[in-house]
């Protein structure tokens, strides 16, 4: 028998799978798979004990959203699929015979997607855009087809910040109708889902629950079902007093009440969450709770938040090297917005009594923007919790790392820098016409993607990867990103073919609790690899820059952090903004066996890995060289292209992707 033959079986009974389940081995029903079956499906031709990057996104928008309809965002949550299989779509602006003036489409299929529609208002949508449909007529329902940007004050200010619903969901209407639509989102989800054996395609129920605090922070979270097990109802923010609320309704409406039936709830944008969304789960709209946070409350949190999403359109919540803490790490940089919260830029009151179809008058305060502070941020999520386990014994933000877009043009996959179209939402709109000039904020982008290490494209198989934090997110490019942590890992790994079948015999895959405890003077030694994406003849990948692991730990009270390069470095490699033309060296593939020699065994710690691309142009840059703005010549700027030349105009991009931790608990 050889090593390789030895090493995979080893690796085959330590994930749970039989040892004839070889790569390219023909599915079959008797096959050992290490996940519950919850569904009656074909299995899959195509399974790999040893996993393998499926590419997603978990965060779409469609014209059930209250603000992606006021946006005249028509698609459907089964156009959004068949948009991620890679057909094309057409959307906004749409001309007088109702045809979409634009049309998109993906540079390459998605494996998985998840359709998040907002829960509050699926049945006011419904009811203000279907003739015929009760409260049709009712003034706020005029109102959002006829003056729709007015939307997100009746919706969105009136309705989710005071959590209020208008008249025409007297006797319940709005949420008997919510319900229906709910039932036409699972119908569309089950008939893009790919049961047959070629598994070329899974769609997860799925929805937003869009709590916000009362000054704007943003409290936003997805959550999606392992199954079509799902619950009768979506809970929403108005209906829900806390983040323990939605616990509650999932564990009574799905876990006890649907037998299959399963979730995650995965926070986003914790970047303009007014530093909430790293404090209790137990923040309400109008209060922050006193009191520590629990145990129990961090393993309730844990066992709900298994993922997060470290960046979409709406920017990027890794770190911020605008602030002191992260002043050493020029990558923290990477697609920041301006603000801390849903404030924005905004300032003031927003008043509704110059409208008469609004009723009566509402004052609605928009909080003074603030700038962004170190608690917006992942990085002190993750060492947070390093200090929670020390002293609570849990740790409520033991996350796995994703991206998606946050599309509300139903757009999943969206994330090409070239020819960004914009993806609405907060964003610009194009319901009366396409913007003159940039089609989108500068502070907005294409968003990313999340990537799942699954043994094959099933709903078990990909909500496994889910749970275990088997999991990575990518600015919106496909590398391949590869991380174990062990004890004994050789210095040749990176050179042996088997080099995953190893990292899973003897450590973890990322997402994982760092397995037993260290021997006299052992330190964890880690895998980091990855592999560049080549993308397509239209949309070409770029070249690996440099590897990257981040390390966090608490030690005596205090928390620290370091940023080490494992491999690649600084390189030659640049853009010419002015044509977007890159130039330079870089790498296919980058891989290093690192071993932490600072390691402290009474340290709580965390490890993750960043790897970066080349720099490249980002989409607003393309726009305004596609245009031939030169900023020195004011007559080369036509209208709409003045943020072509604003100081906040970042025109290059270094596409990147995170993995998930791996954590140490010292005595573990």
């Amino acid at each position: 028998m050889s090593i390789r033959t030895l090493v995979l079986l080893t690796g085959s009974l330590l994930l749970g799978t039989s040892a004839l389940a070889q790569p390219g081995t023909p599915a079959n029903a008797e096959r050992i798979r290490p996940y519950e079956i919850t569904e009656e499906r074909q299995p899959c031709a195509d399974f790999d004990p040893l996993r393998r990057p499926h590419f997603g996104d978990m965060h779409v928008h469609t014209r059930w959203s209250f603000d992606a309809n006021s946006q005249d965002t028509r698609n459907r949550t089964e156009d959004a699929y068949r948009f991620a299989k890679g057909e094309p779509l057409g959307i906004q602006p749409y001309d007088e015979d109702d045809k979409p003036t634009r049309t998109i489409r993906i540079d390459r299929p998605l494996d998985f997607t998840a359709v998040t529609d907002h829960a509050e208002f699926l049945g006011e949508m419904s009811m203000c855009t279907t003739p015929g449909k009760a409260g049709y007529w009712h003034p706020v329902c005029i109102g959002h087809r006829v003056v729709p940007k007015y939307s997100f004050l009746t919706f969105a200010a009136y309705g989710m910040s005071m959590k209020q619903r208008w008249g025409m969901c007297d006797d319940n209407a709005c949420l008997d109708e919510a319900a229906n639509t709910w039932k036409l989102i699972q119908a569309a989800n089950e008939e893009a889902y790919d049961r047959s054996a070629d598994c070329s395609f899974t769609s997860f129920n799925g929805y937003e629950w869009t709590a916000s605090a009362e000054g704007g922070q943003n409290l936003h979270h997805n959550v999606v079902f392992r199954n079509h097990k799902v619950p009768d109802y979506a809970l929403s923010w108005i209906e829900s007093e806390s983040q323990v609320t939605l616990w509650d309704y999932l564990d009574k409406e799905c876990v006890e009440g649907k037998p299959g039936c399963d979730a995650v709830i995965i926070p986003h944008n914790s970047n303009i969450s007014g530093g909430l969304m790293f404090e209790s789960a137990r923040i309400t709209s109008l209060q922050i709770p006193e009191g520590p946070v629990t145990k129990a409350e961090a393993e309730r949190r844990a066992r709900w938040n298994v993922l997060f999403e470290v960046m979409q359109h709406k920017g990027s919540s890794e770190c911020d090297s605008r602030l002191p803490i992260w002043k050493g790490d020029e990558y923290c940089g990477f697609e920041k917005m301006g603000y801390d919260s849903f404030g924005g830029k905004n300032t003031g009151h927003l008043r509704f009594a110059d409208y008469e179809w609004l009723g009566n008058f509402v004052d609605i305060p928009v909080p003074e923007t603030k700038p962004p502070t170190e608690k917006n941020f992942l990085r002190y999520g993750l060492k947070k919790g390093l200090e929670q386990q020390a002293t609570i014994g849990a740790n409520s933000f033991k996350f796995g790392l994703i991206s998606s877009t946050d599309t509300h043009i139903a757009a999943p996959g969206l994330t090409m820098e070239k020819n960004h179209p914009g993806h609405g939402g907060a964003g610009m709109g194009a319901r009366e016409g396409v913007p003159v000039g940039l089609p989108d904020e500068l502070e907005y982008g294409p968003g990313g993607l999340a990537v799942l290490y699954a043994e094959e494209n099933t709903r078990d198989s990909l909500f496994a990867a889910m749970q275990r934090r088997e999991a990575y997110a990518t600015s919106g490019t496909r590398p391949t990103l590869r991380f174990f942590g062990g004890w004994d890992y050789g210095e040749d790994t990176c050179d042996a073919p088997d080099m995953v079948a190893q990292g899973y015999a003897g450590g973890v895959p990322m997402g994982s609790d760092l397995a037993g405890a260290p021997a006299a003077g052992q330190v964890p030694t880690f895998i980091a690899s990855a592999s560049m994406d080549h993308g397509t003849p239209e949309y070409p990948g770029s070249p690996l820059q440099r590897l990257q692991v981040i390390k966090g730990w608490y030690v005596d009270g205090e928390v620290h952090e370091q940023v080490l390069d494992v491999a690649g470095g600084d390189n030659n490699a640049s853009v010419d903004t002015s044509t977007c033309e890159t130039s330079g060296a870089g790498h296919s593939q980058l891989c290093a066996v690192w071993r932490d020699e600072q390691f402290d065994p009474d340290a709580q710690a965390f490890y993750y890995t960043r790897v970066l691309e080349n720099p490249t142009c980002r989409w607003s840059q393309r726009i305004c060289a596609e245009a031939q703005v030169s900023c020195d010549d004011p007559a080369t700027i036509p209208a709409g292209m003045e943020g072509c030349c604003s100081v906040e105009h970042k025109q290059v991009i270094q596409e990147r992707a995170w993995s998930s931790p791996i954590w140490y608990t010292p005595g573990s």
